[in-house]
């Protein structure tokens, strides 16, 4: 049974698995080839074994098995479980069908193995995507703080913060399409973008070069805002990006606009550009992508520019305005997200 694709495991009475196929432990691998039921799939209600647990009561899949000794007939239940993978508690939905087998066994199958492994593999990824973020809160000398909420299983935005020559450098892209398409370019994004360059404008001039290489279709381009902050001045360009950089100052706050095309194959040749705006100690630099600005309220309304600009106005910080502005956005919109929440705030 090895062989099979379709994901088998049997049980006894007490849940106490005696065999479980290569397929069965490929979708919950816990690394577990006996034990209980619960410790196979790596359920995360309780760390005692199967029925041991107040937690236990109503476990779907413990039902299935149940019900298919007492009625010594086949029985098919959709499970919804919690379980435990890589330090971190998801949920999982799968068929299983328990058949009595003779010999104080039932045997379950997974009907719907492929759909569960594919889910496996989505969370693998965007686990994969979450250490791609970011990873502390100091770049050259800059405090910053970011959020990122992607709007489905895997996200189509990648923020960046690093340093060259000290000086304390940001990125923010927003790839076409949504999911593994979009998650599988933002990747390439992340490892394509030159962060060893002092130009921001050459930075993504590279990308744009090896963007080219792929040889994709006019569907698939990215944009890009980039940031280089310098003693009293930050260095800036943009790909495409409709979203302007904010800066917030002692006189208001200032929106960032310069247009050039974003990286793609829709032109034979792009060429883009530094500008530079001056800033005072204290003053706060944001970057936006459109799943703020577009982000759309009961009315239908947009939150837009001038709601990220209002929480930027009354911000005192850049993880100030980080937080404002996901309070803002979760009581602009109670509906679930239809694209990528993105923004960058730095310290200056």
């Amino acid at each position: 049974m090895n062989g099979i694709k379709v994901a088998v495991v049997a049980a006894d009475q007490n849940l106490k698995v005696s065999f479980a196929n290569k397929t069965f432990r490929t979708l919950f691998p816990t690394g577990a080839a006996r034990g209980s039921l619960g410790r196979l799939t790596g359920c995360a209600e309780c760390g005692k074994g199967c029925m041991e647990s107040s937690g236990c009561r109503g476990c779907a899949l413990a039902a299935a098995f149940e019900d298919a000794f007492l009625s010594n007939r086949e029985i098919s239940r959709r499970i919804y479980q919690r379980v435990a993978r890589e330090e971190s508690v998801h949920e999982v939905s799968y068929t299983i069908t328990v058949t009595p087998i003779g010999g104080g066994l039932c045997m379950g199958t997974v009907d719907d193995a492929m759909e569960l492994e594919i889910a496996r593999e989505l969370q693998t990824a965007k686990s994969i995507q979450q250490r791609l973020l970011p990873a502390g809160k100091w770049a050259g000398g800059k405090r910053y703080s970011y959020v990122y909420i992607p709007c489905r299983e895997i996200g189509g935005d990648l923020p960046d913060v690093y340093a060259v020559n000290g000086k304390a450098c940001g990125m923010i892209a927003d790839v076409s399409g949504k999911g593994v398409a979009a998650g599988m370019l933002s990747a390439f994004v992340k490892a394509a973008y030159d962060k060893s360059a002092f130009s921001p404008a050459q930075a993504i001039t590279n990308l744009s070069e090896k963007f080219r290489e792929l040889n994709l279709d006019e569907r698939n381009y990215v944009t890009v805002a980039a940031v280089r902050i310098d003693e009293d001045s930050v260095t800036y360009s943009m790909a495409g990006h409709n979203v302007p950089i904010l800066l917030k100052t002692e006189g208001g706050v200032t929106r960032i606009m310069l247009n050039s095309p974003p990286v793609s194959n829709w032109f034979e040749r792009t060429s883009y550009f530094d500008d530079a705006i001056p800033y005072k100690k204290g003053d706060i630099l944001v970057l936006l992508t459109d799943g703020v600005t577009e982000r759309r309220g009961s009315n239908g309304e947009m939150f837009g520019v001038d709601g990220a600009i209002k929480t930027l106005s009354y911000s005192k910080t850049a993880d100030d305005f980080i937080k404002n502005l996901e309070a803002n956005l979760r009581n602009f919109s109670p509906t679930p997200l239809n694209d990528d929440v993105t923004a960058v705030a730095f310290d200056l």
